[in-house]
């Protein structure tokens, strides 16, 4: 998802040179709502998907503000890679991913396995399979579920959980864990 341009540095190549030694001298928070309310903090996505072979490794907020190319960035990616379409992804759902991440003290990416799902994505996997929402976060996209490689179910959800900010799904038969941005709830195991 990395573009090149041909006019020399723009702000989003000056900010990742910078991230690179900021991120090094981040502090490291005891919780995800410390994470989430500090000041002059760097918030940073990186994921894979397994589906389309893609990876991306964005910071998408600095110090208060969130950048919009990075955001969009990160709302391409997401989309439903059954049929390419998409939805801007609630930057909640992004904060909340981010924070968990850096709870699980890891530097291994996350696989996306679900971010946004059209509705007719939505409709096929209902009728397949049971256990989708027919009124899915996803369709929203608020939604994403997750693996990375190194820690189980049960670590990413107790993070993912450790934010009291959202939903969080375990799906250990399957290997995932399933965070969203809607009411603070938690189900399977």
């Amino acid at each position: 998802m990395t573009k090149s341009g041909t006019s020399g540095f723009s702000r989003r190549a000056l900010l990742r040179a910078f991230s690179a030694t900021a991120v090094a001298a981040a502090p490291t928070f005891s919780n995800a709502a410390g994470f989430l309310r500090g000041g002059g903090d760097i918030r940073r996505l990186e994921m894979y998907s397994g589906r389309t072979g893609e990876r991306i490794n964005t910071i998408y907020w600095i110090d208060g503000e969130y950048i919009g190319e990075a955001v969009r960035e990160i709302t391409a990616f997401m989309r439903d890679w059954r049929n390419g379409k998409t939805i801007d992804i609630d930057t909640r759902t992004m904060d909340i991913m981010a924070a968990s991440h850096r709870l699980l003290d890891t530097s291994a990416p996350y696989m996306l396995l679900s971010g946004y799902r059209s509705p007719e994505t939505n409709a096929m996997l209902r009728a397949t399979s049971s256990g989708v929402a027919s009124n899915s976060l996803h369709i929203r996209g608020q939604a994403a579920d997750l693996r990375i490689e190194g820690r189980s179910v049960n670590q990413i959800a107790g993070a993912a959980s450790s934010c009291r900010a959202g939903g969080v799904g375990r799906y250990s038969g399957s290997n995932f864990v399933h965070m969203d941005c809607g009411a603070v709830r938690s189900w399977g195991s």
